[in-house]
Parts: C-alpha cells; structure tokens; sequence
C-alpha cells in the first residue's frame, strides 16, 4: 500500500524517524523502494549528479519529468515527490499551479518539493487547496545559490535564524505537509523541529530534525567531483565500477571473455551446409 502524508505526520507525533532518499531511476527506485524507505524525492540535484551541470538552476521540468516518470515506475509503495525546478513556481500562481500539476499528471509523483519561505506561500497554499502535497525546503536552497553566495550554512545570526523560524511557521500554515531544512546549524534545526507540527527533514541539519535525507549519490560514492560535509559516503562505488570496468577490458582484450557460459550455441549441421 502506498504511504501518504498523513502517515508521515504520525511518524512525527509518534517519534519514529523519517527517511528519505533521492532517485533519479527505476532501478535505484525499485532498490530504494523495496528497502522500506517510505519518502523518495526525484531531486533537481539530478542536475548535478547525473545530468552534470555545475548547479541545479539549468534543470528543466522536461528532464525533471522524464527522471520522475521513471522512478514511479519503479516505486510501489513510497511517496514519490517531484521537485519542482527553477522559475517553475516563482512567476505567478497559474505556473506553479500548472507545473505542480505536470508532476501528478505526467510524471506520477504523488507530492511535490518547492524552495522558499514566506515568500512562496500563496504558491503553496494554491497547490496544496488543488489536492496535491507540497513539501517545503528551507535555509540552503541550491536554487537561490546566487543570491546565497555560496554553499554557506544558514542561520547563524539573529536575524537569519528568527527568519528560518518564520518560514517554518509560515510553510505550515500554507499546509506543507513537511519541510526540508538544508546546512542549518543543529541547535536551530532542533528548535524549528520543537517548533512546528509538521515534520522537518534535515540535510546538514543535524539529529533533532524529525527525518533526513540524502542524495542516493553521494551516499553510494557515485558521484566524485566533491564530497558534501553532510554526507556519509556507506559505500564507494565508483571505486568498485571501475575496478569491474578495467576487469572487463582485460578480459576482453586477452580473450577470456566472453566464455561459453556466455555465449550462445546452434546445430553444426547447418554450417555445413553454409
């Protein structure tokens, strides 16, 4: 059965932590899904970790559907999220209303993820009074990088924490049913998390959020080109791939591969008669 919002809700209200992972596949979906993992986000960090851009700004929402469509395909049970990209939903309310329901219709997301706080409300409170899901994303939103500086922790004066505090207040009175709080520092993301109802995922937000989530690449050791501080790389696969990659060469070069274990075999009376 597929999870819903409001099971995420009681996982907050219950104390149980939440968990999720990006995808961007039907394979490492179907992985992800059959793992028990009840939150999947088709993120626009795609952008980066598989399409190669230097940020996730370029992501179109042709490419955000193509990558959503496929993860669904691949998920039965977790709550499938699309993250809505750049100026996708800044411009008016019939954009993000439209393009928030793309992800239902065409890329059969149930929910989707859009970047902002007071300032994108009315865009939530639409989407969300249209019968679709929306989780918010607070402090380091990768979309706003320019205006940012940087990739820098958020919230560290006064000011900048009592804003993330009201975003917060403010994303769940639009009816976000969940925030994301990205490289905040861990007292704050512990106090947003006391704060409001409705659960916080944290990423680079330390323990006392209610959940985390982490690119499935990063986690994996897939992508190389830099290491963010918040992940843990379980595993370094892209060692393990090239290792088996350069195997294969060898063996194809030196004649051990393939074998006749893999390959195929026919009546010798028909060359014969060739």
């Amino acid at each position: 059965m597929r999870v819903n919002i409001n099971q995420i809700k009681e996982m907050k209200q219950k104390g149980d932590k939440i968990v999720m992972l990006t995808a961007y596949d039907y394979t490492t979906a179907r992985i992800i899904d059959e793992a028990g993992i009840p939150l999947i986000l088709v993120g626009d960090s795609l952008g980066m970790v598989v399409l190669g851009y230097d940020s996730t700004i370029p992501v179109t929402m042709k490419e955000m559907l193509h990558h959503t469509r496929a993860v669904a395909r691949g998920v039965k049970s977790a709550l499938v999220i699309g993250d809505m990209p750049f100026m996708t939903y800044h411009i008016s309310i019939e954009d993000a209303l439209r393009n928030a329901a793309r992800f239902i219709q065409e890329g059969s997301a149930q929910a989707v993820k859009l970047e902002g706080g007071v300032n994108v409300t009315d865009k939530v409170a639409a989407i969300v009074n249209c019968g679709i899901p929306v989780m918010g994303h607070i402090g380091l939103t990768p979309q706003s990088i320019h205006q940012l500086g940087g990739f820098k922790i958020q919230g560290k004066s006064l000011e900048a924490a009592k804003k993330l505090l009201e975003d917060a207040r403010a994303l769940e009175e639009a009816g976000a049913f969940a925030v994301v709080l990205e490289t905040i520092p861990t007292p704050l993301a512990s106090l947003i998390s006391q704060k409001i109802s409705i659960p916080t995922i944290g990423i680079g937000a330390g323990a006392g959020c209610d959940g985390q989530v982490q690119v499935i690449s990063d986690m994996l050791g897939l992508f190389t080109d830099f290491v963010p501080k918040h992940a843990k790389q379980y595993a370094k696969l892209a060692d393990v791939m090239s290792k088996v990659i350069v195997e294969y060469s060898d063996e194809v070069k030196n004649g051990s591969f393939p074998t006749e274990a893999q390959s195929f075999s026919m009546d010798e009376s028909i060359l014969a008669e060739l």
